[in-house]
């Protein structure tokens, strides 16, 4: 007897529509868990979108919107994922912490570039990229209700990630005058006593303000004082315009007993779409950062893991060259746009530049102006949060001659303004 030819109570007769089960009053949107409901869009998505209306409507559209790298990975580390794709090694799952090679890889990186002394085993965990990272650590801390503190501007994923662990954000204030750092001394005792997690993200997107010790110092006695964690989101890792490179949250000294970072291969190595990165510190934050992947996420691709391995263990030269590169583009942009009669911030790495809109404007508005009347895409400031209005963040992941036709585009748009 088919299934269909049962006639228990409650279920349909021989060739009864299955649809027919539905009840009419059932909505099923009312079924999206509420943590689905309550997400943020996406900027950087419907950045893209607006950028593809244009083109499509015939606008010639530079695209400074983007966080994309533009250029490519070594030759020595493409060279390793192609041998890695023909290792049948790499054709099995790998460990899920990582393989030992890369976690080594990262300690290795971590005590020469940093002076940090990491297990790799116990203080380390390879995660496919940062912004799996961050959900990592949101979703391993953060219960509903819980406070989490991140100066302002931000980058938008904190919000998401605090989002849909249920937690509450609260933005710290940052001025140009105080190179985008917040005084931490000024926040209200208030707030530290119901922080969970402060993150923190340096090179930050997307002032490019650096941190330095004397900061970090201070975050860590006032995590050990208040009892919160520390989350540095160090995706820019070695993408700094000054002299000193940028420091490791894991460089002061107690911040291992109360702190995770967070690191990125995307931008140091120029591959984005490969999707790696790892995840240090404290030991016992870390095993439980790792419960919660081994349940909720992929593991990183063995042939990046390889490749990665390559790109820690070299002498981060390349690192260097697109450090420099990317200080070069920042001082032609803010050069061109300074001759359109535009003030670009100060920054001292990582791959954004932060302007102020002309007095008066509203940062949106001024950012579909510039769209449609200049032919530039950038992302309004109060995408990065409500301490983000009246700027706008260009990317500098073009070539200088685009950088210049795009700050030339925007001056003659300006003088009809």
């Amino acid at each position: 007897m088919s299934e269909t030819a049962l006639n228990v109570e409650g279920t349909p007769g021989a060739g009864q529509a299955p649809e027919n089960l539905i009840d009419g009053d059932f909505q099923l949107d009312r079924m999206i868990a509420t943590r689905a409901q309550r997400i943020p869009g996406n900027p950087f998505a419907m950045g893209d979108a607006r950028v593809a209306r244009a083109v499509t409507n015939g606008e010639d559209v530079i695209d400074l919107s983007k966080g994309n790298p533009d250029g490519q990975p070594p030759d020595f580390m493409v060279d390793e994922a192609v041998r890695a794709s023909h290792d049948p090694a790499d054709f099995r799952y790998t460990a899920f912490n990582g393989k030992p090679a890369f976690l080594q890889a990262a300690a290795s990186w971590y005590r020469r570039e940093h002076g940090v002394e990491l297990d790799p085993k116990t203080q380390l965990l390879a995660v496919s990229g940062a912004s799996v990272g961050i959900g990592l650590v949101a979703l391993t801390l953060i219960d509903p209700g819980d406070l989490v503190v991140v100066p302002g501007p931000y980058y938008p994923q904190y919000e998401g990630s605090t989002a849909v662990a249920q937690g509450r954000l609260h933005a710290l204030p940052t001025d140009e005058e105080h190179g985008f750092l917040p005084d931490l001394d000024a926040v209200d005792e208030s707030v530290w006593r119901e922080a969970k997690l402060l993150i923190l993200n340096y090179p930050n997107n997307p002032t490019g303000a650096v941190a330095n010790p004397e900061f970090f110092a201070k975050a860590v006695a006032l995590a050990k004082r208040y009892h919160f964690i520390i989350m540095h989101d160090f995706a820019y890792a070695g993408i700094g315009f000054d002299d000193a490179a940028p420091i490791s949250l894991l460089e002061t000294p107690g911040a291992m007993d109360v702190s995770v970072e967070l690191c990125s291969l995307s931008k140091m190595y120029m591959v984005a779409g490969w999707r790696g990165g790892f995840i240090a510190g404290n030991s016992v934050l870390v095993d439980a950062i790792k419960a919660l992947n081994q349940q909720t996420t992929l593991l990183v691709t063995s042939t990046v893991l390889d490749a990665g391995t390559v790109a820690l263990n070299s002498d981060q030269a390349s690192v260097g060259v697109l450090a420099a590169r990317y200080r070069k583009r920042f001082e032609t942009l803010k050069a061109g746009m300074a001759q359109a009669g535009l003030h670009l911030c100060d920054a001292h790495g990582g791959l954004f530049a932060w302007m102020r809109v002309p007095t008066g404007t509203n940062d949106r508005d001024f950012t579909t102006w510039l769209l449609h009347s200049a032919g530039v895409a950038v992302l309004a400031g109060s995408d990065f949060g409500p301490t983000g209005e009246g700027f706008v963040r260009l990317s500098l992941l073009k070539p200088e001659s685009e950088l210049d036709e795009a700050a030339r585009r925007i001056g003659e748009a300006m003088k009809t303004r």
